[in-house]
């Protein structure tokens, strides 16, 4: 290998892969006092062997080594093969990542069946696209991969079929079941393409699991059956589906009440799950029996009850106009805020009601009721204008956009209004930079940083970094731009019960434009960006240049820099997701045909390369990944619980951080439950720490976390290997029942004393 990592480090690109059914977990459950620190499973053993890069260094790409076809496993290193039929089948690209339990990684592909395509991709793929295939990798101890092949290789589909919102299903007056079926469009014949993983959004329950919700189903609209050719429609279904560990199967969860395409979940401190926008038909948004639902959005909202597996129709107070996969989080108070950014998938994305998406709003879980902030990155605050109530007061009365801009004016429309606008908020003249980079923010990622106690003990302020992606035109025909930006913003708002701050602050910049850049929070407390490009590759696929050079966000300095360069360019459906030992894992790359038409490569331009998708992976190792005097957590609890303490034996008594990080489940640039918090340590003796726990359910929702410890020198904060530790929510009683018994194990122990379990970084915890 000629990384520079040693054999324990995951870079290895030598694999195996096993081909079908379902193989055994490569781990066991350790023993009492078994060191967390080295445990296998892509934690290594933080050894970096290489020069030290104060840029960070990127791994050799590594892809599963197999492709199945016609029931034969073929050895390949090639990304697709043609079978007997003359179609390509292809090795499956991260578009979705999940990073398990048991440290494997469950990954789903994107546009399945592009390689396919002869002529259009519009005119094609209602009929070759095909769903989705999933994979599990795993890395073992010296870093080897291996693939697995789920039993239910996409999701179990969708078994009953799609009940597609077809013009013709829809035609008023029974007339659609007048006309003979496969007449109009073709939705009735495509059962391996009408429930595809593609575009649904993925969240972690707290059980492990990982649920999937929505989809695609594809079909023509126009179309006739039987001809290969009409206009490709790609509805969003109702199903969810969960991915378990243990058994490695998919199965159907309860539907949801509405198609969606392109939503977005977060898990509330209840542990239910809140579901809010996608769209129906992406296409062509029309519903001739509810004409008002046509041209827009999903506004309706939904709740997912974990124990009884079923989804609840919000009422129509906690309906919202939101953009495609809108950037939702969880704030301390248990509501979840929506801070205007979005999927600005253009041309199509657009609804009559997007000038509202500019506006930062957050829910209340209890009351179920919306609260309209302010416009996004500026200091117009509309709670304080009396127009708390604004966007649901809007939506209820089915306004258009013509009445939305005629009673506010153009103030919603887009930042550039906002230009002229400002005087008559006498608002200093520093504040107009903030107009370009105000309003909502298409194809960038919406991060947290980690929550910190303020002085006494309580969790209030959130900051959410806003970095590159397409600004705003929310009042032209597509609700963002084509040219990405540098510009980069925090939000910072304060809770104090149901009462909410809100304010925007400009950070340094992005070193270049980057559309679809993928951020991921460290243990250290930056963010780091992956991946992307320098043009909008949904305006025009293929037409855009990759960027593989990372930077990195300081949230001390509030400056970007440039870090390492990856191998392979990755751009539209690229992945990024933080391993348990603080390295980070890059993936995907799925693009559309280029220009809509067929995969014309124009890599030779310096464009993106769409001669179909990447399987391959790389393996970022950070600076402070190089280091051989990391701290290591030697004892750590399996299960901890809101409002106790616990205690963990580090090695280094200059450890003075602790923090709880959420495992990523992530799509789209989007991971709703993506979060860090810091603890607070009330009391060590020696190497021993007690750590306090934060009493609400709202700053850690119940699931599967990474424990990590840090100290800092004079040159960065150095983090450790994380422990696995599972929150629990006692009030989850068909999920916690066995881990309570375990949690308390681990609570209220004085400085010194041992915890009664040990965790390594391999555990699973069977329910």
């Amino acid at each position: 290998m000629d990384d520079g990592s040693s054999a324990t480090s995951g870079d290895n690109t030598t694999a195996s892969s096993t081909a079908t059914g379902t193989a055994e977990t490569n781990s066991a459950a350790p023993r009492e006092g078994t060191p967390v620190q080295g445990s296998p499973g892509m934690s290594g053993a933080a050894v970096f062997s290489g020069e030290f890069n104060p840029q960070g260094h990127f791994s050799t790409p590594f892809a599963e080594p197999t492709i199945t076809s016609e029931g034969e496993v073929i050895e390949t290193d090639e990304k697709c093969i043609t079978n007997s039929e003359g179609m390509q089948e292809c090795k499956p690209a991260a578009g979705t990542i999940a990073l398990l339990a048991d440290n494997r990684l469950l990954y789903t592909n994107a546009l399945e069946g592009t390689e396919n395509i002869e002529l259009s991709i519009v005119a094609e793929f209602g009929e070759v696209s095909i769903n989705d295939q999933s994979r599990v990798l795993s890395l073992d101890a010296e870093g080897n991969p291996t693939w697995e092949r789920p039993q239910t290789l996409r999701a179990g589909a969708n078994p009953d079929g799609n009940d597609s919102e077809t013009i013709q299903s829809n035609l008023p007056f029974g007339f659609g079941e007048l006309l003979p079926d496969g007449l109009l469009d073709t939705s009735g014949n495509t059962s391996k393409n009408d429930g595809a993983l593609f575009c649904s959004d993925v969240i972690g329950l707290a059980d492990g699991s990982v649920m999937a919700v929505g989809g695609t189903d594809y079909y023509s609209e126009p179309g006739i059956d039987g001809l290969p050719l009409g206009v490709a429609e790609l509805e969003g279904i109702k199903n969810s589906r969960i991915f378990n560990a243990q058994t490695n199967n998919w199965r159907q969860s309860g539907d949801m009440n509405y198609g969606r395409w392109y939503p977005s979940m977060v898990t509330l401190g209840s542990g239910e799950v809140f579901v809010a926008s996608g769209v129906t038909k992406l296409i062509k948004p029309v519903y001739p029996d509810d004409p008002l639902q046509s041209g827009r959005n999903v506004v309706q909202t939904e709740t997912y009850d974990p124990c009884v597996g079923q989804w609840t129709r919000n009422p129509t107070s906690a309906d919202r106009s939101l953009p495609l996969y809108p950037r939702l989080h969880l704030l301390p108070n248990g509501h979840v805020i929506y801070n205007a950014g979005g999927q600005a998938f253009n041309p199509f994305g657009q609804g009559y009601d997007q000038a509202l998406w500019n506006i930062v709003s957050t829910y209340n879980p209890e009351t179920q009721r919306w609260n309209d902030i302010g416009y996004a990155g500026l200091p117009l605050r509309l709670d304080e204008l009396g127009l708390g109530q604004l966007t649901s007061t809007l939506n209820i009365t089915n306004l258009s956009l013509g009445q939305v801009t005629g009673l506010l004016g153009d103030i919603l429309g887009s930042s550039g209004n906002l230009l002229t606008a400002f005087d008559d908020f006498n608002v200093d003249p520093d504040q107009l930079k903030m107009a370009v980079a105000g309003g909502m923010r298409g194809s960038t990622s919406s991060t947290m940083l980690p929550l910190r106690p303020d002085a006494d003990g309580v969790y209030r302020k959130v900051e959410l970094l806003t970095a590159g992606g397409v600004p705003s035109y929310a009042v032209l025909t597509s609700p963002g731009g084509y040219l990405p930006i540098t510009q980069s913003r925090i939000d910072t708002v304060t809770t104090d019960n149901d009462e909410i701050d809100y304010q925007s602050r400009l950070t340094g910049p992005l070193n270049e434009p980057r559309w679809y850049g993928t951020n991921v929070l460290m243990p250290d407390g930056s963010v780091m960006v992956f991946s992307g490009g320098n043009r909008d590759g949904v305006v025009g696929p293929g037409l855009d240049a990759p960027i593989r050079t990372a930077e990195r966000f300081d949230p001390e300095t509030s400056e970007w820099s440039v870090m390492a360069e990856a191998h392979n360019p990755r751009t539209y459906h690229n992945t990024a997701i933080l391993m348990p030992d603080g390295r980070v894992m890059i993936g995907g790359h799925a693009p559309i045909n280029t220009a809509y038409l067929s995969h014309i490569d124009l890599q030779d331009l310096g464009m993106s390369p769409n001669d179909g998708r990447d399987p391959s992976f790389e393996i970022y190792t950070p600076p402070y990944a190089m280091r051989d005097d990391r701290p290591q957590i030697r004892m750590a609890p399996e299960a901890v619980e809101p409002g106790r303490n616990f205690s963990i034996q580090v090695n280094d008594r200059n450890v003075d951080k602790v923090m709880l990080v959420r495992r990523t489940v992530m799509t789209h640039l989007i991971d709703g439950d993506q979060r860090a918090v810091e603890l607070t340590i009330t009391g060590r003796n020696g190497n021993n720490l007690e750590v306090a726990m934060p009493d609400s359910q709202n700053v850690l929702p119940a699931g599967k976390y990474m424990l990590f410890v840090s100290k800092k020198d004079d040159t960065m904060r150095i983090p450790s290997v994380s422990a696995s530790v599972t929150v629990v929510n006692p009030e989850i009683e068909c999920l916690t029942a066995v881990l309570e018994d375990k949690a308390r194990d681990a609570i209220d122990l004085e400085p010194g004393e041992q915890s009664g379990t040990l965790n390594g970084l391999l555990e699973t915890i069977g329910f």
